[in-house]
């Protein structure tokens, strides 16, 4: 049976000889052999003891539910019972890391697209959201009624072709355009842009926000603060939402 010393059982199981001794003087794993000088000898039982010990503190058990396991008679039925109750709170750290993952996609998404903005409080980050949320309804009101004029202006484009009728289609044509009208409009009432300068919200004339540059998320506008003409994101008014309330 090969025997190790202090120095040499720490380096062949990567741990420092401190933690050794810290396990010498908790009891959890004495040396077989103690000379008069002070030295300590381990054999290869003492090797696979501190390997098991090792083995469960990366479980994650604490050194006082090893010792129990170490120094019980039933220590295959502690270790079932020990290891059963660490897989649980293993599966629930999982399933809380789980739910803080999509906790932060959804604040992702809901951040806008700039760095200016300054959050300070809690309350910045749900007013953030909540006006993402509301912008988000008026994109969906615009792509139904969008929709609609679509379905207006190719069927009544094809009943003209088929039927040889085009009142129908000058009618829808008429529609649509009044629908385009109100719905540019409407968009434009309910949404301000922040300058990437100096951080300014702002809500621009028709016109200019009508024929400006844009994305999917901010438009080519130039600051009344600033004056300088970048492209601003858009958020949402939420002086519509006092109106509404």
């Amino acid at each position: 049976m090969s025997e190790y010393t202090t120095g040499e059982l720490a380096k062949l199981t990567h741990i420092s000889i401190r933690t050794l001794q810290y396990y010498d003087k908790k009891d959890l794993l004495k040396p077989s052999k103690v000379f008069d000088n002070g030295k300590r000898i381990y054999t290869d039982n003492d090797l696979s003891r501190l390997k098991l010990i090792l083995l469960l503190k990366n479980l994650g058990l604490s050194l006082m539910a090893i010792g129990d396991i170490l120094d019980s008679r039933n220590s295959v039925t502690i270790m079932n019972l020990l290891l059963a109750q660490q897989q649980k709170a293993l599966k629930d750290q999982i399933r809380d890391s789980k739910g803080q993952l999509r906790m932060i996609d959804e604040l992702k998404r809901n951040l806008p697209q700039i760095n200016q903005v300054s959050i300070k409080t809690i309350n910045d980050i749900d007013e953030i959201m909540n006006n993402k949320k509301a912008l988000r309804k008026v994109h969906i009101k615009m792509l139904i009624v969008g929709a609609l004029m679509d379905i207006v202006e190719i069927g009544t484009l094809v009943w003209g072709i088929m039927k040889g009728q085009w009142v129908p289609f000058i009618l829808g044509m008429f529609l649509v355009i009044i629908a385009a009208i109100w719905i540019s409009k409407f968009y434009f009432q309910n949404t301000n842009y922040i300058c990437p300068n100096c951080n300014t919200e702002f809500k621009p004339s028709f016109k200019q926000a009508f024929w400006a540059r844009h994305n999917a998320k901010a438009r080519k506008l130039t600051c009344p603060n600033c004056g300088k003409k970048d492209y601003c994101v858009e958020v949402y008014d939420e002086k519509q939402i006092m109106k509404e309330a």
